[in-house]
């Protein structure tokens, strides 16, 4: 069995299954860490979810879109902010509303997940506290450890935190800054290759590093499709 980590897949159905693809993943006996995000962004959030339910091994973390994705699901809010930054894509891909095995695979998703002492989170964490005492806004949203990483690569001065041997960060797309595949800074790993926005969908295996990218994720979608 392989251990694979994807970032953030924004509805993108077309280029999850592509990265799947790539990687000869084995749907029954490999194993995929989704750093969560699955929603929003590209049409096929319902699409991408029933992918991801057909894997036999499989760790959901969640992220600050599935939170805001689940707040419709759940309690019917339409904030216009979630709207605009692709949760009108979310919503239309489910007109008869989400499923309630959708709501569970969301909902039961949890925050962050360890693993031979690897850290998988969507957005960061407070680097020497511990974990139970930090809460969903750090994981889901906070963005410090990854900008701390940002200048010591920038700098070429890793910096290794010493209570994981690696860690995983999704949320903060790194094709901004011209990178379109996983990027490692000291021991920390930036896997968000913008696949909501002109960037791609980044998979990595955990032990050998093997990188799969998928096509630029705006060519697989019309014009329009996403939200820009």
């Amino acid at each position: 069995m392989r251990t694979f980590v994807i970032g953030d897949i924004h509805g993108a159905a077309k280029a999850l299954e592509q990265c799947l693809e790539r990687s000869s993943f084995d749907r029954e006996n490999d194993e995929l860490i989704c750093l969560g995000d699955v929603c929003d962004g590209w049409p096929e959030t319902n699409q991408c979810i029933e992918i991801l339910l057909g894997l036999n091994h499989l760790v959901m973390v969640q992220g600050n879109h599935d939170k805001m994705a689940l707040d419709w699901a759940q309690k019917g809010l339409l904030d216009d902010v979630w709207l605009n930054q692709g949760g009108a894509q979310t919503r239309a891909s489910y007109p008869d509303g989400m499923p309630p095995r959708h709501i569970r695979f969301l909902s039961e998703a949890p925050y962050y997940h360890v693993r031979e002492n690897k850290l998988f989170v969507h957005a960061g964490i407070l680097p020497g506290k511990p974990l139970r005492e930090q809460g969903p806004d750090i994981f889901l949203w906070n963005r410090d450890l990854f900008y701390e990483a940002l200048r010591a690569k920038q700098k070429d001065d890793p910096v290794i935190y010493p209570d994981f041997d690696e860690i995983y960060l999704g949320h903060t797309p790194i094709h901004h800054y011209g990178w379109l595949e996983p990027v490692l800074s000291g021991n920390v790993w930036f896997m968000d290759t913008g696949a909501a926005w002109q960037g791609t969908l980044s998979m990595m295996d955990i032990h050998t590093k093997e990188k799969i990218l998928s096509d630029p994720v705006m060519d697989l979608y019309p014009p329009g499709s996403g939200r820009f």
